[in-house]
């Protein structure tokens, strides 16, 4: 099977492609704007605008390719259009382009934070949200005793597949906050945490060094449902010094990589 005639690699990433596949995805970029036929000539065209210098031969065989692999439709003698599946290949290319932007810009991000933000951030968390929970013990009503079991059952199946993110704890600790009845605490604790950054970097940590947030979760809701507001605040406190304790042998093992042997 020769190179074009592979499937099409939707899921990789402009870097690692070989030059006649980013042509191929090129062409289909192309198409997705367009809404009348294109033939090679003008894709040609087309193409050496967008920095891609290539024969009108070598643009031909890129639009049989992709007629094999059924992502574009010939009409006649007038060229090609993008068919349905072209357009959501050309849409998960897109999307995976992003992702990969993104990461390298969170990955920045990350390392521009300095631990003692992060420490300063989860010490003024503790200080609030031992008292949440506290408060959660003892006045929450049943139904959002069961929303809790129910964010906690969706995280533990989350955290088996190592798919649970910041999203995911930030539900469970503002349901607490809410079930806690004082909205002086919750607004406090919103503006603590409506940073999104800190929350993806504190995720991403806990990922490296292994954390358990759906057990620590779950020794605060265990308390909440049996309305002991004393084990309640012990679990809470627990659950932020573990995170602190996150950041902190996170750092070490950078530090140490960064020192080198």
């Amino acid at each position: 099977m020769s190179r074009l005639a592979e499937p099409y690699p939707g899921s990789e990433f402009y870097s690692t492609m070989p030059e006649l596949r980013k042509i191929e995805l090129e062409i289909l970029k192309i198409l997705y704007h367009e809404d009348k036929p294109l033939g090679s000539g003008q894709l040609r065209s087309l193409l050496a605008e967008r920095g891609f210098r290539v024969s009108e031969a070598t643009a031909g065989r890129a639009l049989s390719a992709l007629d094999q692999k059924g992502l574009t439709v010939k009409h006649g003698f007038k060229g090609r259009v993008i068919s349905a599946t072209g357009k959501k290949a050309v849409e998960e290319a897109e999307k995976l382009r992003r992702q990969e932007l993104y990461g390298a810009r969170f990955i920045n991000i990350l390392n521009s934070q300095r631990q003692e933000d992060l420490i300063e951030m989860l010490e003024a968390r503790r200080a609030i949200e031992r008292e949440l929970a506290r408060l959660a013990a003892i006045n929450a009503t049943e139904g959002e005793i069961e929303l809790l079991k129910a964010i906690l059952l969706e995280q533990e199946q989350l955290a088996a597949r190592n798919e649970m993110s910041a999203e995911h704890d930030l539900k469970f600790h503002r349901l607490i906050a809410q079930a806690a009845k004082n909205k002086v605490l919750a607004a406090a604790l919103e503006l603590i945490r409506q940073s999104k950054q800190m929350a993806m970097i504190l995720e991403y940590i806990r990922k490296e060094v292994k954390g358990t947030l759906a057990v620590e979760h779950a020794n605060i809701l265990k308390a909440i449902i049996n309305r002991d507001p004393d084990e309640a605040e012990r679990a809470m406190i627990a659950h932020i010094e573990s995170l602190i304790s996150d950041v902190i042998e996170y750092w070490k093992k950078k530090n140490h990589l960064e020192s080198g042997p």
